[in-house]
């Protein structure tokens, strides 16, 4: 098998089937030693059943379902354990991410590189909020990690089977699937594209569903954050200092006042300090537990295609383009 496709699904009943055309265009190069792996995170609309007539149309397809929606990132790394190719191209289903530049990102890595991940040069059909967001976040995500993860990136990358087995060697639960391959290392390469609009449906990644995928980003990758709790911890001391000193000096210069006002500000500072620390440490702590508990990330509940995905083996980087015919 030279190329899986992976492709994580949520709620795309509409997306898929332009998905498995454009795909099956895309990867007809390498029809014959190819997969396309699309895997449903418990989607509650009618996705499975399109992922089944796709596998009905084309022998290509492989679905998988999980038995419950665990997230966009352990779908991911459900269809990538699945993968049996030498190389893995991922996408999302949403279509925003063009596959007919995988020719171009293939020619890449037949000069060597393990990782070719899409650098988004534009980003259409998205709000001002959400652009200014994503630009804000990888840049704030880089000042606290402690490795450099690419800036305007996603999960949209072709990478190779070794740089692959060493994400999925990662045993983690909180997936951060970028940032995972970022601190695998290995030759990596940016390709830049313009991203598109969404082709049919609605986001799957709300502000709320933002914010848990930048807080799993910042502590799976900092500890920059415990760090600034102690520095906030030491600046509520030293403002302590200057207002013990505010009040000894105005005792001594007998210009006493009620300190009503001066007494709120200093409790709610405070507690202000006091609760923000509790909430980042509450962070990690909550990551330690989860990753104590060692339950599987998640659990297939369907499959169509012939048998389950072999196991993966090491594979160093091979030109494997093939000329179309």
């Amino acid at each position: 098998m030279q190329l899986s496709v992976v492709v994580p699904c949520y709620n795309e009943e509409e997306s898929v089937p332009l998905l498995v055309e454009r795909l099956v265009q895309a990867i007809e190069p390498w029809a014959q030693d190819a997969e396309i792996i699309l895997a449903d995170d418990g989607s509650s609309d009618g996705t499975w059943a399109a992922i089944e007539a796709a596998h009905a149309k084309y022998s290509v397809v492989r679905g998988i379902r999980l038995s419950a929606n665990r997230g966009h990132q352990v779908a991911l790394t459900a269809g990538l354990e699945a993968a049996r190719g030498a190389r893995i191209f991922m996408l999302d289903a949403d279509l925003q991410d063009p596959p007919e530049i995988l020719p171009d990102m293939m020619m890449m890595m037949d000069r060597g590189y393990d990782v070719v991940y899409g650098r988004r040069a534009e980003r259409q059909g998205e709000t001002l909020f959400k652009k200014a967001t994503a630009y804000l976040f990888y840049r704030f995500l880089n000042t606290l990690s402690d490795v450099d993860i690419p800036k305007d990136t996603g999960d949209f990358r072709l990478v190779s089977r070794r740089a692959l087995d060493a994400v999925l060697a990662m045993p983690e639960r909180a997936r951060f699937i970028r940032g995972m391959f970022a601190w695998a290392g290995f030759k990596q390469i940016g390709l830049e594209y313009v991203r598109d609009a969404r082709v049919a449906g609605e986001t799957k990644y709300p502000f709320r569903a933002m914010l848990r995928f930048a807080t799993d980003a910042l502590t799976g990758f900092s500890t920059k954050p415990l760090k600034m709790a102690t520095r906030l911890a030491f600046l509520s001391l030293y403002v302590t200092f200057l207002m013990a000193v505010y009040v000894f000096l105005s005792l001594v210069l007998y210009n006493t006042a009620p300190g009503w006002a001066s007494m709120l500000l200093a409790i709610s500072f405070f507690s202000g300090i006091q609760l923000l620390t509790l909430g980042i440490m509450g962070e990690y702590i909550g990551r330690l537990y989860m990753e104590s508990k060692q339950r599987p990330m998640y659990f297939l509940s369907e499959e169509t295609g012939e048998g389950t995905a072999a196991e993966p083996v090491q594979i160093e980087p091979a030109p494997l383009r093939k000329e179309a015919s």
